[in-house]
C-alpha cells in the first residue's frame, strides 16, 4: 500500500486527514474521533499518477493514503456564528436628551403667539432692522464670493502685499504702545511701535491701491525712521544711551488727548487720500525728475537734525531749555521741529504725485502744531520773559517761513 501523509493545520479548524489506496480509495479527516465517510464511485489517480508517500520530517500525527473504496471525513468544529442584536430604545432617549432639541421641547403655538403680542413697536423696528442689516451683508458677502473680480483682485493683493504680515505688525505695535504707555516698554518695542506706524503710513496704502510696491514708498519707509531717530541720537550723542533722563513735568506739554488723536487720524486719511490720489506708481516718472524730491529729502533730514542738536545743547536732559536758542533753523523760524515734520510729510506727497492730499495734511498739521506751539510758547515766555519776547519779535514766523 502506498501511503501519502499530509498535514493540514489552523488555529481555527485543525484537522488531519488520510487517502489510502488499497482495493479502494479511501479519503479520511480526522479530529478526536468523530469520522464522516463518503464513497467514491470512480477509479481515478491524482494528476494521472498514482500518490507516492510524503515522508513526514516532523514526526506530526497525520498521513494521506490514496485508496479506491471509500472517502472518510473527519470535521472538527467549525467557529460558532457571531450574535447580533438592535435595539431602537437608548438612541431614542438620546435623541430626546440632545441639547440642541431641548429649546423645541416645550413649543407650542400658543407660546409663539403670547411673545409675538409681548413686543413693542420699538422691538418690532429694531428686530426689523437687525434683519435687514443681515440680510444685506448676506447678499453682499454671497455677491462678493461669486463674482470672478473679487477673487482675481484678492489674489493678486495676497500676492504682492502680505495683508497677514501688516495686521500682525499692527496688533503687535498696538500691545507695545499700551506697554509704552504704562512705562513698561522695551528699547525693541519702541522701534516696534515707531515701525508699525510707518509701515501703515508708507507702505500699506500705495499696496492696498496698486497691487504691489515699488519705488518711492520704500524709499520714505526708511527716511520716517531715519528723520524720528534724530531725538534718540542725540541723546546717544550727548549721554551715551537712548534713555530719557528724569525732568521737570511741566515742559511735557501735551494738548488734549481728543487733539493728539484727531491729528493721528488726519496724518494717516492723509497719506491713504495721497495714495488714492497718486498715478500707479509705475506710471511715475524717475530719472532726473526726481532731483528735486531727493533735494527736499536731504532738507528735511537736516533740518531736522541741526534743530532736535541745538535745542537739546541748550537744554537740560534733552528737555528742559536753559537757554533761548537762536541758531541754526532757529533763525527762520520759531518752531523748526515741527517745521521739519510738516516739510517730510509735503516731501512724500510730492513724491507720490499727491497735490490735493498735500493741502489737506498740511492744513491738519498747521491746527494740530499751532495749538501745541502756543503752549510751548507761554511756558517759555513764563519762563524767560522779555528774552523770548525779544526772539519772538526777531523771528515772526511759527512754522512756515514767510508764511506762518
Amino acid at each position: 500500500m502506498e501511503t501519502t501523509s499530509v498535514l493540514l493545520h489552523s488555529k481555527t479548524i485543525p484537522f488531519t486527514f488520510s487517502f489510502s489506496r488499497s482495493n479502494g480509495r479511501k479519503l479520511s479527516f480526522r479530529h478526536s474521533n468523530k469520522q464522516f465517510q463518503s464513497h467514491l464511485s470512480n477509479d481515478y489517480s491524482l494528476f494521472g499518477q498514482s500518490l507516492k508517500p510524503i515522508k513526514n520530517q516532523a514526526g506530526l500525527p497525520f498521513s494521506l493514503n490514496q485508496s479506491t473504496s471509500s472517502l472518510r471525513f473527519t470535521r472538527t468544529h467549525l467557529l460558532c456564528p457571531p450574535k447580533c442584536s438592535y435595539s431602537g430604545s437608548a438612541s431614542t432617549d438620546d435623541s430626546q436628551n440632545h441639547p440642541f432639541l431641548k429649546p423645541f421641547k416645550n413649543l407650542s403655538l400658543d407660546k409663539l403667539k403670547a411673545t409675538l403680542l409681548q413686543l413693542t413697536p420699538i422691538d418690532i423696528i429694531k428686530w426689523s432692522g437687525i434683519l435687514s442689516i443681515a440680510i444685506a451683508a448676506t447678499k453682499w458677502t454671497v455677491n462678493s464670493v461669486l463674482n470672478p473680480f473679487f477673487w482675481m483682485y484678492f489674489s493678486w493683493t495676497w500676492l504682492f502685499w502680505p495683508w497677514f504680515v501688516a495686521i500682525v505688525l499692527a496688533v503687535y505695535g498696538l500691545y507695545c504702545f499700551y506697554k509704552h504707555s504704562i512705562g513698561e516698554a522695551s528699547i525693541f518695542e519702541q522701534i516696534a511701535i515707531v515701525t508699525s506706524a510707518f509701515t501703515w503710513l508708507t507702505l500699506v496704502p500705495p499696496a492696498h491701491f496698486n497691487g504691489y510696491l515699488q519705488g518711492w514708498p520704500f524709499v520714505f519707509f526708511f527716511v520716517y525712521h531715519y528723520f524720528f531717530f534724530f531725538n534718540v541720537s542725540v541723546r546717544k550723542r550727548l549721554y551715551g544711551d537712548y534713555y530719557a533722563r528724569p525732568h521737570d513735568p511741566k515742559w511735557d506739554l501735551h494738548p488734549p488727548r481728543w487733539s493728539r488723536l484727531l491729528f493721528c487720524v488726519g496724518v494717516m486719511v492723509g497719506h491713504w487720500l495721497a495714495a488714492f490720489e497718486g498715478p500707479e506708481l509705475h506710471l511715475i516718472p524717475g530719472g532726473w525728475s526726481n532731483v528735486g524730491i531727493w533735494i527736499l529729502i536731504l532738507a528735511t533730514l537736516l533740518m531736522q537734525y541741526n534743530s532736535t542738536f541745538y535745542l537739546a545743547k541748550y537744554s537740560e536732559k534733552v528737555v528742559v531749555p536753559i537757554a533761548v536758542v537762536q541758531f541754526g533753523p532757529y533763525r527762520w523760524v520759531r518752531h523748526p521741529i515741527y517745521s521739519s515734520t510738516m516739510l517730510l510729510f509735503a516731501t512724500y506727497f510730492l513724491a507720490l504725485r499727491a497735490p490735493l492730499s498735500l493741502l489737506f495734511v498740511v492744513a491738519v498739521c498747521l491746527m494740530y502744531y499751532a495749538q501745541k506751539a502756543k503752549m510751548e510758547e507761554d511756558l517759555m515766555i513764563e519762563t524767560f520773559g522779555e528774552k523770548y519776547l525779544e526772539y519772538m519779535g526777531k523771528v515772526r514766523y511759527k512754522l512756515i517761513p514767510l508764511v506762518y
